[in-house]
């Protein structure tokens, strides 16, 4: 009987840890993790040969470091035209779409770098890009990956920067606040920001509903702007990059299983 309760008591008591853990695993991904994981700006156009672009318009996207001088993040972020109704019903008729700025600020950082697309999936929503290289740049820890393949109901935490430039003005400092609210320039307001370091990213958690393929399902919300960003297991390894988000319905954020990633690393 004393052994019975004493093995009862040490399932009870690593449940308990296991629950500490899981309370304390969003601090810890964010804390640990933060400097690593951007926000992306860019401008891109869509037009015809000698005429002003039928479409210009921005980027706002999240993305993360796998690798020395490697960025992971949605393909319709580092091409922004990718499944655009608009933009591919112009390139049907033969305009040419082209980014004119991709760049990433780092919460380390004061200043943007420079970023450029290297590979995507031909048939998901995942890119690779390349940051342009420099001593700060190489300081950035890569992100872990998890070795397994996660589990329906486990704990998940999704970091990124939803609502972009609006979200992160939004929680600024008064003074900042009043002074870039409504400044209508993406661009000028994340300079500033960097500058101030405060670009800040924001951590939302929940529970994985499904496993399908590559494809997870969550209720850790998010909104636009967080598309890219990393999501962890409740272990603090990257499980996904957050995809997208079924408006109305709570538990339908969808990510891309991380290890669709490694092929386009290698």
């Amino acid at each position: 009987r004393r052994s019975s309760d004493l093995a009862q008591l040490k399932q009870l008591s690593g449940q308990v840890d296991r629950l500490k853990q899981e309370d304390a695993m969003p601090a810890m991904v964010l804390n640990q993790y933060r400097n690593s994981i951007c926000y992306v700006f860019g401008i891109y156009r869509v037009g015809f040969p000698g005429k002003k672009p039928s479409l210009r318009a921005r980027i706002s996207g999240s993305g993360f470091v796998v690798s020395n001088g490697l960025l992971a993040t949605n393909r319709h972020v580092a091409e922004p035209w990718y499944e655009d109704a608009e933009s591919t019903a112009l390139i049907g008729k033969g305009a040419t779409p082209q980014l004119e700025k991709l760049q990433a600020f780092f919460p380390g950082l004061t200043t943007p770098v420079d970023i450029t697309p290297l590979a995507w999936t031909a048939d998901g929503d995942l890119a690779i890009l390349q940051i342009d290289d420099s001593a700060a740049v190489r300081q950035l820890r890569p992100l872990p990956f998890a070795d397994k393949t996660p589990t329906p109901g486990e704990l998940v935490t999704v970091i990124g920067y939803p609502m972009g430039i609006l979200g992160m003005v939004a929680k600024a400092p008064p003074s900042v606040y009043e002074r870039l609210a409504f400044r209508n320039d993406d661009q000028g307001a994340a300079n500033e920001l960097a500058a101030l370091s405060l670009i800040r990213p924001s951590a939302t958690c929940g529970h994985l509903g499904d496993v399908v393929g590559q494809k997870l399902v969550y209720d850790a919300p998010t909104a636009h702007g967080g598309s890219g960003g990393p999501v962890f297991d409740s272990q603090g390894k990257v499980i996904g990059v957050n995809a997208a988000y079924i408006d109305g319905f709570s538990g339908g954020t969808l990510g891309i299983s991380a290890q669709a990633l490694m092929p386009l690393i290698d």
